[in-house]
């Protein structure tokens, strides 16, 4: 070898090898085709440059995804994949003369498949780049990735609901599902997409998530997240999002007048909560609708005369004048004037005045003066006699009437009367036969015990207890005997229920009663509603009759109390609107409030013939236009002219009680293995529950147990209702379903229709045919109540379970005495003695106190008999129990009470002795 040759680069000799086989390869290629040329022109120099170069792709499924590499000038193109040469039986070549320069341009494509990325295991993702090789040297392209496409179901977070304040920040976050490529994000709003662009208060380009700057009203609704790459799109829950507004409170309202005429009372202020009203659950309005605050009201003063003045010197008109002043007090305050004249004129000559130019004793005679005189005195003294024979005759005639209403001539009228029964009584007053003797005023009362014990009492009650020895009157209670029953005091006969199966409630679909009244008055009653109508005798017209209703209505009330206000009770319509009466009559209309004048403000409302509302007053209001008593369970109003009226609740404080009945009834359903158990929340009111039974007749339900009251407040907070201790083996409850909560604004101001959650239970087997559980209905942060249902689900062994109403249900109306608790002839002794004034203060205000009268006897002091009108109320608050003993108990009081204090000495008077017994066959 010695020294001579020379030595070869290893680099160059490469080429040079790689080039005669990609000349071979092309020459192998081209046998049958056209010849290339020995040389391809190059420009010295020139390495190869890359036109187009492998781009990143994804494998969708399992299609195969193509590379490219296009390059000039190149003798030849190769692809490296993963660091290793791609075999040369893989590639696909292309060649092509670049017409502008001459350059030979080569493009190679290879296939990548799935199952190539697959296999490869390495640190980075599978790549490929291509080599292009020209006579001076070599050129590399990119690196490509070949990743494998998907998109995952699940996305990494859901958007969630939530309740924003209007004009509060909106967030909803979204993470969408895993996915290469990476997932691109789309917002949906009921199902419409969402764009930003259109919109510069809402913003979707911070990381996927939505935000809304300031929430509006027309921002609540449903959004959606889309999730979506070349292999898939993913959609997210759904988020509900509800803009709610909380009320404000309105403006206050001007202080209202004193509505004390006189001296001290109250003046009030109210506001809405519409400034603005709660939206879409919205907080109601913090604080008291009503503000009120004593005031103190001048009392008039009526004017009074002073003395006269000294008479004035005689004038030409032969006149002298004296005056005086209004001034002893002046009128203030809108009291009256003085009456009479303020000024007084008289002839001050006594008969010597000037006429004609002719003294006046020239004119006149002497013996026509004499004449006149006596003539004047005789008629005085007639006139005196006549008058005093007047008086005298008056007054005996005064005197034997006395001795006819009273019990003994010599003594004055006494109503302390005890008395003893025994057994349900029912007083009556035949029409036809005198009812009061001499002797007694209970003869037409047999086997009763009257004893007389002072001088001025009729009492219809006993001396130291009340027991009932007497007998019932035939025709008293036309379907049979009344059972025996205790008696309290007022509130405690008010609380009183009575006992009565669920298949005697009517069902009928008009809550209307119709009867025809006259002069003797009478009652009407819708039945198992609580809802009466009593007309006084005397208060229609003698010889005339109307055909008196009372009706309730049943559909939605058009009464749309403002506020936080509610109904209390049912609209009661009666009438007709024409009739006119004398005397007051009640209207009893129940209600669900627990009545507290600290925390409710409870008005009388009355609609008018347009069909508006206007308020008729408030129950602590003194006035003298009508009369309202609120017990515990209903209100007994005073009226004297119909139409329909309704009660309205404004509660002052959060402490405000609206009374519920809680009822349980359950049915089999169409599948024999399931039960419904329906829980009914409805007001405390007779009408409402038996809404309630009629529905449930209809639908075959049954009373699983007797009704309970809850005590729901007006604090803002829901009611739950959930069913409790189910039989695990024997019977099961849909999940989730087992408890249920009612918005506090849907129970306190829902519809008149009562509150219904239901449940439904599947028993394991048909064999399981007794069910126990508990219900419990309770308000957050108060009340609650637990109903034990124990009960067979089949109808042929299931326990008639009773429920509440009133015994009157089947005597709708009556007519004439039989309507009334107090005999007329008993009504007419009372009225007799405590309208009239005495010196014992045995009088009507009196009577008023005892039978828990204490406001506004203003009212009763302007009718014509206020002890008519106080026993009128007093048979509409007893029209179910007809207690005359507590009548008794109160006029017994009266006198012993009376007894004791000092009177004028009188004569000693021989008093007979009234006591008889039933020894002396009484």
């Amino acid at each position: 070898m010695g020294g001579g040759a020379p030595r070869l680069d290893p680099r160059r000799l490469l080429l040079l090898l790689l080039g005669l086989c990609g000349w071979s390869t092309a020459l192998r290629g081209n046998e049958n085709s056209e010849a290339l040329p020995e040389s391809i022109p190059s420009a010295p120099g020139t390495l190869p440059h890359f036109m187009e170069e492998p781009d990143d792709s994804y494998i969708i499924k399992s299609n195969p995804i193509v590379l490219r590499c296009k390059a000039k000038p190149a003798m030849q193109i190769f692809f490296k994949c993963n660091g290793e040469w791609v075999h040369q039986n893989e590639h696909v070549s292309e060649e092509s003369l670049d017409e502008a320069t001459g350059l030979k341009v080569r493009e190679v494509f290879i296939n990548v498949t799935r199952q190539q990325v697959e296999d490869f295991h390495g640190p980075e993702d599978y790549w490929c780049q291509c080599v292009a090789w020209s006579h001076l040297g070599t050129s590399k392209s990119r690196k490509a990735s070949v990743r494998i496409a998907y998109l995952r179901k699940n996305f990494e977070q859901d958007p969630q609901g939530k309740e924003v304040p209007i004009e509060g920040m909106i967030v909803l976050h979204c993470r969408p599902p895993e996915g290469v490529p990476a997932a691109e994000v789309e917002w949906l709003k009921n199902e419409e997409p969402i764009d930003s662009n259109l919109d510069e208060n809402i913003d979707t380009r911070a990381d996927h998530n939505l935000i809304i700057r300031q929430a509006r009203l027309s921002d609540s609704g449903n959004y959606t997240c889309m999730a979506a790459n070349i292999v898939a799109k993913r959609r997210s829950m759904s988020a509900t999002v509800v803009v709610y507004v909380n009320g404000g409170w309105s403006s206050w309202t001007e202080w209202s007048n004193c509505n004390a005429r006189c001296g001290r009372g109250w003046q009030k202020r109210s506001r809405t909560c519409t400034n603005p009203a709660p939206l879409n659950g919205g907080a109601f309005c913090e604080g008291m609708s009503v503000q009120k605050i004593t005031c103190t009201s001048l009392c008039p003063v009526d004017g009074s005369w002073e003395v006269w003045s000294e008479w004035s010197v005689c004038s030409p008109e032969c006149e002298h004048l004296r005056v005086r002043e209004c001034i002893a007090p002046p009128p203030r305050n809108g009291g009256k004037f003085c009456e009479g004249l303020g000024q007084e004129s008289e002839n001050c000559t006594e008969g010597l005045c000037i006429q004609d130019k002719k003294p006046l004793h020239e004119i006149k005679s002497q013996n026509l003066e004499t004449a006149s005189d006596i003539a004047l005195y005789s008629g005085l003294g007639a006139a005196v006699l006549a008058v005093a024979v007047l008086v005298v005759a008056v007054t005996l005639y005064r005197r034997s009437q006395s001795n006819s209403l009273l019990l003994n001539s010599s003594m004055q009228p006494d109503l302390t009367v005890s008395r003893t029964y025994s057994g349900p009584i029912c007083l009556q007053d035949p029409l036809d036969k005198e009812l009061m003797t001499e002797s007694s005023l209970f003869n037409p009362l047999s086997d009763i015990k009257v004893k007389v014990q002072s001088s001025f009492m009729v009492s219809l009650g006993v001396t130291e207890r009340a027991e009932f020895h007497g007998k019932a009157h035939p025709g008293t209670f036309p379907h049979g005997n009344v059972p025996h029953r205790a008696f309290g005091t007022v509130q405690g006969r008010n609380k009183a229920v009575y006992i009565q199966n669920l298949a005697s409630i009517s069902t009928s679909s008009e809550l209307r009663t119709t009867a025809l009244f006259g002069h003797l008055g009478g009652r009407l009653v819708v039945p198992n509603t609580g809802v009466s109508l009593l007309i006084p005798h005397g208060a229609i017209p003698e010889e005339s009759s109307w055909e008196i209703y009372l009706a309730i209505t049943q559909k939605e009330s058009s009464l749309q109390p403002e506020g936080s206000a509610v109904l209390l009770g049912p609209e009661v319509t009666c009438g007709p609107s024409e009739v006119t009466v004398s005397t007051p009559f009640a209207l009893t209309i129940p209600h669900c409030a627990h009545a507290d004048p600290e925390h409710w403000n409870i008005h009388l409302k009355r609609r008018t013939q347009q069909g508006k509302w206007e308020e008729v007053m408030s129950v602590e209001e003194e006035t003298t236009s009508c009369y309202c008593l609120l017990d515990p369970y209903a209100c007994h109003i005073l009226l004297n002219s119909f139409g329909t009226y309704a009660l309205i609740g404004e509660p002052i404080s959060d402490c405000a009680v609206r009374q519920l009945k809680v009822a349980v009834f359950g049915c089999l359903s169409c599948n024999s293995l399931d039960y419904n158990l329906r829980v009914y929340c409805m007001d405390n009111t007779p009408c409402a529950f038996q809404e309630v039974v009629s529905d449930e007749r209809l639908q075959g339900g049954q009373l699983l147990e007797e009704p309970k009251l809850l005590h729901f407040k007006g604090n803002t907070c829901s009611l739950q209702i959930s069913v409790l201790d189910i039989p695990p083996f024997l019977w099961r409850i849909k999940p989730f379903t087992a408890c249920q909560e009612v918005p506090f604004s849907r129970v306190w101001r829902g519809s008149a229709r009562p509150l219904l959650c239901a449940f439904s239970l599947e028993r394991y087997s048909p064999g399981t045919t007794q069910l126990s559980c508990k219900v419990c209905v309770r308000q957050l942060k108060g009340h609650e109540q637990v109903l034990h249902v124990q009960t067979s689900i089949l109808e042929s062994e299931r326990e008639t379970i009773t429920f509440f109403a009133h015994e009157d249900s089947n005597f709708p109306a009556q007519v004439g005495p039989k309507a009334f608790k107090i005999p007329f002839s008993i009504r007419q002794r009372i009225c007799a003695t405590f309208d009239a004034p005495s010196a014992k203060g045995k009088d009507w205000q009196m009577l008023a106190q005892k039978n828990s009268i204490n406001r506004n006897l203003s009212y009763f002091a302007t009718q014509s008999s206020p002890s008519a009108v106080i026993l009128d109320l007093w048979e509409a608050r007893h029209q179910q129990d007809g207690d005359l003993d507590s009548l008794a108990c109160a006029l017994e009081e009266i006198g012993r009470t009376h007894s004791q204090l000092p009177e004028p000495p009188e004569p000693e008077l021989e008093e007979p002795d009234f006591s008889y017994s039933r020894q002396n066959g009484l």
